[in-house]
């Protein structure tokens, strides 16, 4: 179905909806015509053979039964179902509080999912926690089902975490994380199989307390990633295949593996996933590439040096860990120009916005100082609007852009799962600690209702 994204949002300032109305996804019946309250008129659902279309007849210049024509995008049955409901809520709620209705535009906002906003094509979704693929996090779970068309893991596919000892595998967790994004229609992502980090030292070692050698490294990277990959094929969407293989300058990190391997390390991990899961998705993933131009052609040297090798690379991943002064919009719109002029399509893969002064770890046991850790007992007004603010402008360049991007996950389901606290409070996401919707979340669903790149 279709409806203007101007009519969604108009709906929440409607006077002609008196009451909350019940308007469920399974009320619109693909072969019958129903009626809605509208912003100066109606709402008619319309089924056609094009598919189920919402019209604004309010600009139909009719008030017969004849549907309006206009500038309509598709959005599922439950996003209009929701809008409506929520628009009607806080109608009721505005006027029986005496409240002027326009002060109340967040619930609409509170009421919509994002994956039902985004432009058709894209994924967006959170890196979750055990807690949350097993279930224990009920608040986090009905969030993540309502708001989300993916998932990546936070750490439950590391090489430390499945492989820990060169002959044991632990995969009951991670079961249950793909079993979570599949039984909810989910795109499930895996992240990560060739990392410097979270890697047991046993995959590098070698005799006397050297490093192993290359044919022994390459093939303990092969055996791994052919046990894992192998055992999700068919089920986990996409692979982060090699994840932040490039300094800063955009030359090659002189991790263990490019130590014992060499520099077509990268390039065997990208052929031993493919031989695992021919049809997986296969990603570089790093940090840095919008705000450093030379690590940026550093990733692109490795996507044409894969591509030139025959090997397949399906998209680029940022993964967006960024602060409120940086990037700028036109540094994002610059680097996704960049990447995408591979001919492969970006993801921002673990977005958040670091409100914390830069700062050194604090001492074992010991509190963090006050002026590294401000917002210890809240965010105040001014701060939640920047970040507000910081959160429309990126979305409106990613809107932009929107034939460039693929992906968009979030690391983290709210501010107090996010890796950023580290000991301090941080509150770099969209829903906050009460796993409420910040000003953060209004402005991103203003943004993609309103389409406004």
């Amino acid at each position: 179905m279709a409806v203007s994204r101007r009519t969604i949002l108009q709906l929440a300032m409607a006077p002609s909806l008196l009451a909350p109305a019940r308007a469920n996804a399974q009320d619109l019946d693909p072969m019958v015509s129903r009626v809605y309250p509208g912003p100066s008129g109606r709402l008619v659902y319309v089924p056609d053979e094009q598919g189920n279309t919402i019209h604004d007849a309010s600009h139909a210049g009719s008030r017969g039964g004849g549907a309006a024509t206009g500038s309509t995008v598709p959005v599922s049955r439950r996003a209009f179902a929701g809008a409506v409901a929520a628009a009607a809520a806080a109608t009721w709620a505005g006027r029986v509080r005496g409240i002027p209705f326009g002060l109340v535009p967040s619930v609409v906002a509170q009421g919509a999912a994002l994956r039902d906003l985004v432009p058709k094509g894209w994924l967006i979704g959170a890196a979750i926690n055990q807690n949350q693929s097993d279930g224990r996090d009920t608040a986090a779970v009905d969030l993540i089902t309502r708001q989300f068309n993916t998932i990546s893991p936070e750490n439950l596919l590391k090489f430390q975490s499945l492989h820990p000892e060169p002959d044991r595998f632990t995969f009951d967790a991670a079961d249950r994380y793909v079993a979570f994004g599949l039984d909810r229609g989910m795109a499930v992502i895996g992240h990560n199989l060739v990392w410097h980090s979270q890697t047991p030292r046993w995959v590098w070692d070698g005799p006397h307390d050297g490093l192993a050698d290359r044919a022994t490294m390459l093939a303990r990277m092969r055996t791994h990633i052919a046990t894992v990959v192998g055992r999700y094929k068919g089920r986990i969407r996409g692979w982060d295949v090699v994840n932040e293989a490039l300094n800063e300058d955009g030359t090659l990190r002189e991790s263990p593996w490019r130590r014992g391997i060499g520099d077509d390390y990268i390039a065997h991990a990208f052929e031993f996933s493919h031989e695992a899961d021919p049809n997986a998705e296969l990603y570089y993933n790093d940090y840095n590439l919008v705000t450093r131009p030379e690590k940026r052609a550093g990733a692109i040297r490795i996507v044409r040096d894969l591509q030139q090798h025959g090997l397949r690379i399906d998209a680029v991943g940022e993964q967006g860990h960024w602060r409120l002064d940086t990037p700028t919009p036109v540094a994002l719109d610059q680097a996704i120009a960049d990447l995408r002029a591979t001919g492969l399509k970006v993801m921002i893969t673990e977005l958040d916005v670091n409100l914390l002064p830069q700062a050194g770890w604090p001492a074992a046991g010991q509190p963090p100082a006050p002026e590294s850790n401000p917002y210890a007992n809240g965010l105040p007004d001014d701060v939640q609007q920047a970040l507000a603010r910081y959160y429309a402008d990126a979305f409106r360049v990613l809107l932009k852009r929107r034939d460039d991007i693929a992906r968009i996950t979030f690391w983290g389901v709210s501010d107090g799962d996010s890796w950023l606290n580290r000991g301090r409070v941080n509150h770099p996401l969209l829903w906050d600690r009460q796993r409420q919707p910040k000003p953060a979340f209004d402005a991103v669903v203003n943004v993609l209702m309103t389409g406004r790149p």
